[in-house]
Order: structure tokens, then C-alpha cells, then sequence
């Protein structure tokens, strides 16, 4: 595959200069501006499809020559992006029929973005035939670094063509209807299927109540979504073999499980758009780092970051522009996560349309004497200093599993209460362990575990085939596994265990569940630390939402619950599995306690901790290369912060560094510290 050969760390936006074509000054003025905010790259042609080809198998593509030699002779690079995300308007009108259905089995009107059905012959020919045309005139252009195809992918149609394309795709999974009925439990509400025409996708109008058929039509879209982007990579690939593939992906927005799209991607790529203001600031950044951690751990490598706001968005419900520095601590926030580039939307605001009103570096006005402004020319000029990164890697000891099958089954499963969030789950582990300093990789249930010491599993719910003898084999050869209640209840087909939770792990974890008592909102329960237990030392810490009733058969009670007609019974437990130890979390425990726990269980497990005495706020992330190891402290929180690190040199000022360090409020510091040994 294609590697990501920019030099140093990428800065710039999304471009759109097809909206001022009929204004040479600006597009002139543009390319100045560029230059002074340091912007180095581009992504261009986006949503240029009707300019592009404004008839069928008309192509008009002299403008963007123009703007790709311009932005040449300024020496900024661009990524070229396909322009299948929003299709012209003469398409729509002669070819209805590529325009999505939805799952009230209506079809969209012409309009939108995403408004377009993966599995039409007609769209995806005339995908294929522009990108075609794109990749003969342009692959090979001196200003073009790499592909941006096509943007966001998401969503799913329900047309006949998909439907007839499920049936194929089920056919194909499965072999048999016989195989299809016992894995989807079809018995049931007499749900037996006798003809494959029989089946549909799920649907508000029809069947809404099949867990199983939710699960395996969100894998179909995955596929068809996936088979469409190969389509595309396929059709601009041999014009330029070296050049690199990407897409932007956005995270936990979408319904599409991203490792799939693993084989297809050069580099991997995100936009996100964190909610500042809303709330903790903290919290808000922890949330937008385990999207980054996400994204790196598709390629296990640097990823781009190609859409964020430099100052606010519109289609949020408050659009609020971000604080005076906190442009470029979420730069800084990138690349401590592994980013390579640090992108953003937009370049200019447009005048008109659904977004004229989300932040762009360049306002209506045309200024470049802004707040706006600057702060993104000094995030630019702070990254050129900082090119030595590029290429540095995370060699996280930590891992959480977040596997998108199993977010689906959870989705669609009935109870055992409302309000289950595996999402947040996930989170408030990833808070714990960032709280402690540590680098977390997160992953999905299929991803290797021999690189790490301490494995968080939490809600997994649906276990796929082999992950159980993969956490066995990780926890025999002597990793720590941390997993929690509402895990190991189903198979892939989202059949309960017929010997019950926690399936073909009970040996692993040395224990069984009997029962769930799910907690009203105002109820709570506490836990209690065995004083000579694993975790003795810890306070008792109060539970909620709900408290598995557990046996311990070869399992070590480490906590009991202290309430209840279970009280006294096993809340956490320990078991020694060959050189490891598999803990199992059977409630749920708020922030302070989870991470006490993690400190714990990451000291048992012998992570060395990048640096310690953490303030509120504060968070600490490590790239490595060649022998040299990039240590960064951000700062989130509204006053400073401390944090103790090993002796090493400010990367910026060349001054030493080391010990207690202030880290002044909403912003990052960088140090460098050479001759460590990787894994220390």
C-alpha cells in the first residue's frame, strides 16, 4: 500500500473554490492568506461534482487545473477528493432511482448530501466514470499528495436493489433459509421465513422486533458501504499507484463498523467536532481523545485529522465559538493522539447554503485580521516547529475494546432496561485510565492483544467467534483483563448462551451469573472491599443502574455488595488464569471509584505510568521514534494544572525539564526525552 509521505505535519482546511469562480480577487486573496496562516495542504473537490461535470459526460475540469497549479506555485499541497458525497441535481432528475429510500419505504426527493444508494448500477457507474476522468487528468499533478475519497460515508438505503442485494448477501452468509431461521431464533412470534423473498430490511412499518435481522443488516450496509468505497479506490488507484488512499470517517456518529474499511485505507482519517462549552470541558476532551485513539487503531499508525472547526459550528444546537486558545490545544490534543495533519472546515465561509453560518478561518468579511485568524496562523506556525513528530508512533500498554457488532446487538436488543449504553461504558472506562496518565488504544473485539498488558472489555455483550480463546490466550500468557456486567451473553447471531452469562468465558473468569436486578434511577447500592482482597485498601463506593447476582466458582471476591437480598455477595471478583488475572465488574461505579480500580489493576499489570501526580484536567500522551520519546501535557481545565514527568528537554524551547511541571490553563506543553527503551 501507499504510505503518507508529507513532509512534516500537515496544516490547512477543506477548499472550495469552485464558489468564487466568478471572483478572481478572492480566489487570489485566498491563496495569500493561505500562506500567512501556514496552511500547507488542502483538501479540494469535495462537493465539486456539478461544476465538474455540469452535464452528463460533460466535463469542465479547466478551473481546477487552474487552482491546483496556483496552489502549486504557493507550494501547498492538495488531497483530491472524489466527489461522490453530494451528486449534481441533472443526475437526480434522470436518474431518480440512485436516490435513497428510507426505511418507512419512501424515496427521497432529489437534494441533500448522502442522498444516494450504494448498491445502484447507475450511480456507481457514474461514480466510477467522473472519478475516472479525475484520476487520467490530475494523479499525477505536482500539487497532488493524495485521495480524499468521497466524504463521510454513512447511511443506508432501503430500495428494491438493496433489498435484493440483503437477500444475496444473507444467502451467502448463511447457505440455507434453515441456517437463517436458527440463528435469528426465528421460532419465536412465528417468525419462521420459508422463501428468501420473504425477507426485508428492518422497518417501522414491518419487522422492528428481530434483534438478529438488525444486526446483520447493519453488517450488510457496512459491506455495501465498503464495496462501494473499493469501487471508487479501484477507479483512481492505477493512475497513480503511490499516491495514498483515505476517507474521513466520524467516529461514533455512524452506524458503519470502521474496521471493516481496514484493507482499503493507506491512512486513516476523522473529523470531529467536540462540543466546547457544553459542559466539563474535560470531559468533553476525553471524549473527543477516544475518537482519536479509535481512529489511530485502524492502521495502528498516524492518522490525519481532516475536518474540525476552527471556531464554531452551525448545526449544533449552540453554536459556540471556541475560547481564545483552545484552537490550538485541540491541534496540539491531534497530534499527542498520533495525527499527522490537522485540518479543518472550512477555508472560507460560503454566502449562502446550510453551513454559511459554521465557523471558517476566512469570514464573510475577507479578513485576515481576526481572532479567528490568527490563532490558526499561530497553530500553523507552531506545527511547523513541531515537523520532527511526524512519523512517531503510540505504543499504548492499555487497550479498550470497542467492537461496532456489539454496539448493534446492545442497540437492538429488547431489556433488560431501557437506557443501556455501551457508548458511555466505554467512556467512562477511557476516562479512568486517561485520568491515571495512560495511552489507550481503542479497539475493536478482532484486534491483536499480544502488544498489550491491561485489556478493558467493558459491555461485551456479543462475543463473535474466536475472541473468547483470544482474551484466554492473552490472560494465560499473563495480560490483565478487566471485564464488566452485561458482557458474554450472546454468540454473533445474538443467541443467548444456553449455559447462561458469561458463556465460553465462565472458566476465564471463574464465575457465573445468575441473575440481573436492574436499579431504578433514584436506587442505588454500594460495594464493599474486602480489607485482605485484591483491592484492599479501596473505600466502599456506591453502585447504580443495575447489580449482577454472581457465583464465584474459581474466581477471588474482591468487593461485595452491601445492600439488597444479594448483600453480601460478589460485586468484583478476581481469577488467576494461567500467568494473568481476569476481573470481572458485575455493577456499575462512578468515575472516582473506576478509577481507582484502573490504578490498581494497571499497577498489578506493570504499566509504568508517563507521568504522575495528575491534576484535574490534565492529561499526559506519548508518541515514540528512533529511540526518542515526545512526551505532551494538555491542559483542559479552566486554572493550571501540575504534573510530574521524567527529566527530559522542552521540545520547543530546548530548555531541561523534568520533575513537577505547571501546565498553564487550556494549553500543551511538548518535551523530548531520547535514549528510553520502547515498552518502558
Amino acid at each position: 500500500m501507499a504510505g503518507w509521505q508529507f513532509p512534516g505535519i500537515a496544516h490547512g482546511a477543506d477548499y472550495y473554490p469552485e464558489q468564487w469562480l466568478d471572483r478572481p480577487e478572492i480566489l487570489e486573496a485566498d491563496l495569500e492568506m493561505m500562506v500567512k496562516a501556514r496552511v500547507n495542504l488542502v483538501t479540494l473537490g469535495v462537493f465539486a461534482w456539478a461544476m465538474e461535470e455540469p452535464e452528463e459526460g460533460v466535463f469542465r475540469f479547466d478551473w481546477l487545473r487552474e487552482r491546483l497549479d496556483a496552489l502549486h506555485a504557493r507550494g501547498i499541497r492538495v488531497l483530491l477528493a472524489t466527489p461522490s458525497g453530494a451528486r449534481p441535481n441533472w443526475l437526480a432528475e434522470k436518474y431518480p432511482e440512485v436516490q435513497r429510500v428510507g426505511e418507512d419505504r419512501r424515496r427521497n426527493l432529489p437534494g441533500m448530501r448522502m442522498n444516494h444508494c450504494y448498491t445502484s448500477p447507475v450511480y456507481r457507474r457514474l461514480t466510477q466514470r467522473i472519478d475516472t476522468e479525475l484520476a487520467r487528468r490530475f494523479a499525477r499533478h505536482p500539487a497532488v499528495v493524495g485521495w480524499h475519497i468521497s466524504n463521510e460515508y454513512h447511511g443506508e438505503c432501503h430500495c428494491p436493489l438493496c433489498q435484493e442485494a440483503f437477500r444475496g448477501w444473507l444467502q451467502r452468509r448463511y447457505g440455507t433459509l434453515e441456517r437463517l431461521n436458527a440463528a435469528w431464533w426465528t421460532g419465536f412470534w412465528s417468525k419462521h421465513y420459508t422463501d428468501w423473498r420473504q425477507i426485508a430490511s428492518p422497518s417501522s412499518l414491518g419487522e422492528r422486533a428481530l434483534p438478529a435481522l438488525r444486526v446483520d443488516w447493519l453488517r450488510f450496509v457496512t459491506d455495501q458501504t465498503r464495496d462501494f468505497m473499493s469501487m471508487e479506490v479501484e477507479a483512481v488507484r492505477p493512475f497513480n499507484p503511490v499516491l495514498p488512499v483515505t476517507t474521513n470517517m466520524i467516529g461514533r456518529l455512524i452506524e458503519i463498523d470502521t474496521p471493516r474499511f481496514r484493507d482499503l485505507l493507506d491512512v486513516a482519517a476523522l473529523d470531529i467536532y467536540p462540543e466546547w462549552g457544553s459542559g466539563d470541558d474535560a470531559a468533553v476532551a476525553d471524549a473527543a481523545a477516544m475518537e482519536h485513539d479509535l481512529t489511530r487503531c485502524l492502521l495502528d499508525k498516524p492518522y490525519l485529522l481532516l475536518e474540525t472547526t476552527p471556531s464554531m459550528t452551525n448545526w449544533q444546537a449552540v453554536g459556540q465559538p471556541k475560547r481564545p486558545g483552545m484552537h490550538m490545544l485541540c491541534a496540539m490534543q491531534a497530534i499527542a493522539h498520533g495525527a499527522d495533519a490537522f485540518m479543518m472546515f472550512q477555508w472560507r465561509k460560503a454566502r449562502g447554503g446550510f453551513e454559511k453560518f459554521h465557523g471558517a478561518v476566512v469570514s464573510h468579511d475577507g479578513r485576515d485580521d481576526t481572532r479567528v485568524f490568527r490563532e490558526v496562523a499561530e497553530t500553523g506556525a507552531r506545527l511547523a516547529r513541531l515537523g520532527e513528530l511526524k512519523g512517531s508512533v503510540t505504543h499504548a500498554q492499555a487497550a479498550l475494546i470497542f467492537d461496532w457488532n456489539n454496539r448493534w446487538a446492545i442497540g437492538a436488543c429488547k431489556g433488560p432496561r431501557e437506557g443501556i449504553d455501551p457508548d458511555g461504558e466505554a467512556l467512562a472506562h477511557y476516562r479512568a485510565l486517561a485520568a491515571l496518565g495512560i495511552d489507550v488504544d481503542v479497539i475493536d473485539s478482532e484486534h491483536g492483544l499480544d502488544d498489550y498488558r491491561l485489556v478493558c472489555a467493558p459491555m461485551l455483550y456479543m462475543l463473535k467467534s474466536g475472541v473468547a480463546e483470544r482474551l484466554e490466550r492473552f490472560v494465560c500468557g499473563g495480560g490483565t483483563l478487566l471485564m464488566t456486567c452485561f458482557s458474554a451473553l450472546t454468540d454473533e447471531s445474538d443467541l443467548c448462551f444456553d449455559t447462561g452469562a458469561p458463556g465460553p468465558l465462565r472458566k476465564l473468569l471463574g464465575l457465573r451469573v445468575e441473575e440481573l436486578d436492574t436499579l431504578y434511577p433514584h436506587q442505588r447500592n454500594r460495594v464493599r472491599f474486602a480489607p485482605d482482597g485484591p483491592l484492599g485498601g479501596m473505600e466502599a463506593a456506591e453502585c447504580d443502574f443495575w447489580c449482577e447476582i454472581l457465583h464465584a466458582e474459581t474466581a477471588e471476591t474482591a468487593a461485595v455488595y452491601e445492600s439488597d437480598y444479594y448483600r453480601g455477595m460478589p460485586a468484583v471478583t478476581r481469577n488467576r488464569f494461567g500467568d494473568g488475572e481476569a476481573w470481572y465488574l458485575g455493577t456499575r461505579l462512578g468515575l472516582d471509584a473506576l478509577r481507582k480500580v484502573h490504578a490498581s489493576l494497571s499497577a498489578r499489570a506493570g504499566i509504568a505510568l508517563q507521568a504522575s501526580g495528575l491534576s484535574k484536567g490534565v492529561r499526559v500522551h506519548c508518541r515514540e521514534k528512533d529511540g526518542v520519546r515526545y512526551l505532551f501535557l494538555l491542559n483542559f481545565g479552566d486554572e493550571p494544572g501540575n504534573a510530574t514527568i521524567p527529566p527530559c528537554v522542552n521540545l520547543e524551547t530546548g530548555q531541561p525539564a523534568g520533575g513537577m511541571m505547571v501546565v498553564p490553563a487550556r494549553q500543551a506543553l511538548v518535551f523530548r526525552q531520547a535514549a528510553f527503551h520502547a515498552r518502558d
